[in-house]
């Protein structure tokens, strides 16, 4: 009964976990990345979650979680509020790339060309949400 649903549980934020963190590297590689150090920590979150995730995955699928003697309601709890933190963080540091659009990629330039082309502000908006 509520292993099960425990079980289905884990597996759907874990997938969930894969898909979205996945789609996040993919978008904020694609872009020229205008800020390296705020677009930096956004890869770190996400190419680390992912992989944790994956590792964590692991553990349940080929029953090592059986033979560690940890509490792993709690485990799983405090592996996914973590990993909240740091992709709440992850967000608000992308959407203060996005909202940096209109602002010129240098300000004593005489060119207007700005930090994010339209194209890249799209994208950024998707990695953000």
């Amino acid at each position: 009964g509520i292993k099960v649903i425990f079980l289905f549980f884990s597996l759907s934020v874990f997938l969930s976990l894969q898909l979205f963190g996945t789609i996040v590297w993919i978008l904020v590689a694609s872009t020229q990345v205008p800020l390296p150090l705020l677009q930096g920590w956004v890869m770190f979150v996400a190419v680390t979650a992912w992989f944790l995730s994956i590792v964590f995955l692991c553990v349940f699928l080929f029953g090592y979680a059986n033979r560690i003697a940890i509490n792993w309601n709690q485990t799983d709890f405090l592996f996914h509020g973590a990993t909240f933190v740091f992709y709440f963080g992850a967000f608000l540091l992308q959407a203060a790339t996005t909202s940096l659009h209109y602002f010129p990629r240098k300000f004593n330039s005489t060119t207007q060309e700005k930090i994010l082309s339209d194209h890249e502000y799209n994208i950024s908006i998707a990695a953000s949400v």
